[in-house]
Order: C-alpha cells, then structure tokens, then sequence
C-alpha cells in the first residue's frame, strides 16, 4: 500500500513539475562551464609583454578606466598571478573594463554577447527570466517544483528497487537493454538507468538550490550545526558578517601619519602574505582618508570557496589588521559557501562542473521519459475509451 500512494505521488509531482524541471535542467546544462567559455571570449585580451616592459601603475590604469568611460565608477580591482592577463576593473553590476597593465589600453570584454546569454540562462533557470515584481511569482514556482524533484528524485531511489530481489529484475534498471521492443520498455529502462546512476550527484544539485528558494532551507544550514542564522541581507562571511571571533586577526597600532602606500604596495604585500595565490581583489576605498584597504585572495578556480579568504591591511604601513580566510569562518558559514558552489560543481572544480552538467544532462531525460510513461498510463486508455465510444455510437 505505502509503494502504491509513493508512486502516485511521485507520479503526480512529476506531471506537476515536468515541464518546470525540464527548463531547469536545460538551461542547467548550458550554464555548465559559464565561467570557463567567458575566459575563453576573453582570451585574445591576454598579452605577452614585450621585453623589457614595465608594468604602470594601478592608480594610472584606473584612471585610464575612467577616462575611457566617464560614467564608469570602479569599486575593485582584480590583479592576475599571470604576466600576460590584464588588469580586470569592476564597477559592479554596472560592468567590467580590462586595462592592459603594460600599455594602458582599456577594453570591453570579449564575451559581452556570451556574458549576456549566460545572463538570459540564468534569468530563465532561476525565475523564467522574468523582471520587476514579476520575479516573485515565478521564483515562487520554481522553488515549488525544485522542492518536488528532490521528492521525485527521493521517492524514484525508492521505487527503483524491484519487488522481487533478484539480479534478473536489478539489471534491467541499472543496465541499458540494447534489446526493448518497445518504445514503453526502452522508456522505462532509461528512466530507471539514469535515475539510478545519477540520484546521489542530483539530489546534492537539487538540495543546494532549495537553500536558495527558502528561507528556512538557508536557515537550517546554520541550525542543523547548532548556529543561529545570520540576519537576512548578510551572506555566510562576507561584508557585515559576524567572524565568529576565530579570525586570525593582528591589530596595527600605528598611527596614520604620512602618505598611504600604492595600490601595487599593498597587492605585493598580500601576494607576500598569500603566498600561492591565483588572483587578488583589492576594494577601491570610498573616501581617500581610509585608514584600512580590503584585498580578496583565491588561490582557487573562482568558484572554491576552501581557497578564498579576505585580507585587510592598514593603508599606511601595509601591516596585516585583519585575515579572514576560510577556516576561520564558523562551520555554518563554510557550509553555506559550499552549498554555494556544490550547485554549480565549481566548488569541486572541473570534475564537479561536469559532473553537474551530466546529471542535468539525465534529468532532461528523465522527464521526457517520464512525462512519455505517465502519457501512456493516464491519457492513452482516455483516448482509447473515447474512440471505443465514438465507434460505439456510430454502430
């Protein structure tokens, strides 16, 4: 009986939530090596120096950003462990410039168009693409038929094991039968063999994105290791985040007298503390009489949280004030960055990006598997009785 209503329930959210998990899951797997297909359009702004070229200074090539576009406001800078990268300068949402750290030469990125499509994929995996008040509804919807495929996907682990437990009835769901003879056997052999084999990555993918929908998904990341959840509006560790007082954090009593170091000063002096690192982000200081200087170091892909941590140094003396990184954050606080980027696979790195776009790539299957099976057991016999009526009626 309990095998009976699981899988008219499971049946019934996969009708209900098909189409929904479909578009998700599409636009899933073409955001699957987003980050690595816009470094590629971007690669032609690369450069080897010239012999004996020397690099300008930060302030000058910002300065040159702005130049080059009077309404941009640069908020940060990013500084590539690679001679040949240029200088990437963010005004935040409101776009990037890259300035050749040799020459000057400012830039739009290559990728515009493909950053634009990515920006579309995710508008639609997220909320329909949909803009203003009308995002609501539909991030509603979505979060509701996530929140249904980690049923289904729960529910299927359950339904996939056969009645009878013999290796017989086994391999026929967790092997392809090159052999079906119809397309109703080769449906239900599919669904079961990508469901199977691809359960345990999808529920991970599933699971994270309900942390996103809900709050109270968010919330249970914190309490579920005994910590209060942070208030609504502050991410796990960042800006205005609690620091749990485990920071490894020296205080610099030295007074502000004189002039602040350079920009290139105080990135040599986090590239001195990092020591093997990938990229360094310093935040612009809104007002020039600031005392203190944020730098971001990855030594990671971008997408690793584990390798990411926040350095402040005092703007005169270059001493380290404060270094946050990813060990000292309470244990809620890795949690939910993990989570983060355990969606997307990156926190894995390429392995794991491809091991989510596969599984996204399987749940495309099994909802078109799906939705063919359930056509055939509720609207096919409908169909039949209503032509077996209508030949009844003309006889």
């Amino acid at each position: 009986m309990f095998r009976k209503i699981l899988f008219w329930t499971h049946l019934v959210c996969g009708v209900t939530a098909g189409l929904v998990v479909l578009m998700m899951s599409a636009t899933g797997v073409l955001l699957t090596y987003e980050r690595q297909m816009l470094a590629w359009a971007d690669r032609s702004l690369h450069a080897e120096p010239t012999p004996g070229a020397v690099r300008q200074p930060i302030e000058a090539l910002v300065a040159g950003a702005k130049l080059h576009s009077p309404d941009f406001a640069p908020a940060a800078v990013a500084v590539a462990n690679n001679p040949a990268a240029p200088l990437v300068v963010s005004a935040g949402r409101a776009g990037t410039l890259y300035v050749n750290p040799y020459t000057g030469e400012v830039s739009a990125p290559r990728s515009e168009r493909l950053r634009s499509f990515f920006e579309a994929m995710t508008g639609w995996h997220r909320w329909f693409n949909a803009a203003g008040d009308s995002r609501r509804p539909a991030r509603a919807i979505t979060g509701a038929s996530n929140l249904m495929f980690l049923f289904l996907i729960i529910s299927g682990m359950y339904l996939w094991l056969p009645r009878m437990w013999k290796w017989g009835a086994f391999k026929t769901r967790l092997l392809f039968n090159p052999k079906v003879e119809s397309a109703k056997a080769r449906d239900f052999n599919w669904h079961h063999v990508f469901g199977i084999w691809s359960a345990f990555p999808l529920a991970v993918v599933v699971a994270t994105a309900t942390v996103f929908s809900y709050p109270w998904a968010n919330d249970l990341v914190y309490r579920s290791v005994r910590e209060e959840p942070p208030a609504r509006g502050r991410g796990p560790g960042g800006p205005g985040g609690s620091g749990t007082g485990r920071d490894t954090v020296q205080t610099s009593q030295i007074a502000t007298a004189g002039k602040p170091l350079s920009f290139d000063e105080l990135i040599a002096r986090a590239a001195q503390h990092a020591g093997d690192w990938r990229a360094i982000t310093l935040t612009l200081p809104v007002d020039a009489s600031a005392t203190t200087v944020r730098l971001g170091i990855d030594r990671g892909n971008g997408g690793q949280p584990q390798f990411r941590g926040n350095l402040t140094l005092d703007a005169y003396s270059g001493e380290v004030t404060a270094w946050q990184p990813f060990s000292s954050q309470s244990t809620g606080q890795r949690a939910r960055s993990w989570i983060r980027f355990l969606h997307t696979g990156e926190a894995l790195g390429v392995l794991g990006q491809t091991v989510a776009g596969i599984v996204s790539l399987t749940s495309v299957l099994m909802v078109w598997t799906g939705l063919a099976l359930a056509y055939r057991r509720l609207i096919v016999p409908l169909l039949t009785r209503h032509a077996a009526a209508r030949r009844a009626s003309t006889v």
